[in-house]
């Protein structure tokens, strides 16, 4: 049987090195690294995952708690998190919370049960008991798609209230005064946050703003809010919307259209997030872009530093600008 002592002695390094490869490769220099695994091949080693896990005291895991794994969004950013971990060969166990409280506490309880290395999640509230009470015990969490004003734990995210101001200043510089967002509930900080923007550049234009808030940010409200639009008087129409997300964007897309509006000569839209779908609409959304992925990417990597060097870790605010892709429901000019 081939042990961890003979890959060492194959290689020309320690034990402990070998170990660091199989647990921790970024601590490893790369010709060290090249240098082992060729070792591991030409020797046949399996590493015994079960022993490294005991040893370790850990599962080879990390969980990810996002409010809604069918919205396509977190789906990405899923994906973003699931590339660092295949890296270090480590599974990533995903919840989705629905945005309850509640259950969303269950999760991080069963999570930390089931010791897994760390945990990234997008929480409901950011002074979620939860995180502090995992982190005071050891298991560290890295915030994804959420701020926070707390130095004592890494958060990545995206500047919503520039989003916010990207879309309702791309409506107002092509001559939309009547403005409405659609987006909720408010509780939601990146929605709030996008509202925010959004009203700060209306109100310094003189351009109206009514606020349409929702339960959900599905397709399905989406639908429902345009019907309703779509049944009142042009006069007491927004001939601009600005959606809290793609999803509610091209609910209210399809259902205005289906009900005769002209978009964007009648009614302009834009949403938030430029997922795939948005692209391929009927008619081609605007949307203001989220590096999704890259979100997903760089709140993994954070977290694997932090595992690596509990302690020593510097935590960080990482913050992305988003970026408005104009396209045809947000024409050039309103209806005359």
């Amino acid at each position: 049987m081939i042990r961890i002592a003979d890959v060492a002695a194959h290689a020309g390094v320690s034990v402990g090195t070998v170990s660091n490869v199989l647990n921790r490769p970024d601590a490893v220099a790369p010709a060290t690294r090249q240098r082992v695994h060729a070792a591991i091949t030409y020797l046949g080693y399996v590493p015994n995952e079960a022993a490294r896990s005991l040893a370790a005291g850990r599962r080879r895991a990390i969980g990810l708690i996002v409010p809604d794994v069918t919205n396509p969004f977190f789906a990405d950013l899923t994906r973003g998190a699931e590339q660092v971990a295949d890296q270090r060969d480590v599974v990533v166990m995903l919840y989705s919370s629905g945005e309850s409280g509640e259950l969303e506490a269950r999760y991080f309880d069963r999570l930390e049960s089931q010791r897994v290395q760390g945990i990234l999640a997008s929480p409901v509230h950011e002074a979620a008991p939860a995180v502090t009470d995992l982190a005071r015990r050891g298991t560290p969490v890295t915030l994804v798609d959420r701020g926070s004003s707390r130095r004592d734990l890494c958060c990545v995210s995206v500047d919503d209230h520039a989003g916010g101001r990207l879309a309702a200043e791309h409506l107002i510089a092509t001559g939309h005064r009547r403005l409405a967002f659609i987006g909720g509930p408010l509780s939601i900080p990146q929605v709030a946050a996008r509202l925010a923007g959004a009203h700060a550049v209306s109100a310094a234009a003189g351009a109206t703003l009514e606020v349409i808030e929702t339960e959900t940010v599905s397709v399905v409200t989406g639908r429902g809010v345009g019907a309703s639009l779509a049944g009142r008087s042009a006069p007491a129409r927004p001939d601009a919307v600005f959606c809290a997300n793609d999803l509610l964007a091209l609910g209210l897309l399809q259902a205005v259209s289906g009900h005769g509006l002209r978009v964007p000569a009648e009614l302009a839209i834009v949403g938030y997030d430029d997922i795939d779908h948005a692209a391929a609409a009927a008619v081609p959304l605007t949307s203001v872009r989220q590096p999704r992925a890259e979100l997903g990417r760089v709140a993994a990597e954070l977290l694997f530093e932090e595992i690596a060097e509990p302690g020593q870790h510097r935590h960080r605010q990482v913050v992305f600008q988003p970026e408005l892709v104009v396209r045809q429901s947000s024409g050039s000019t309103p209806a005359a």
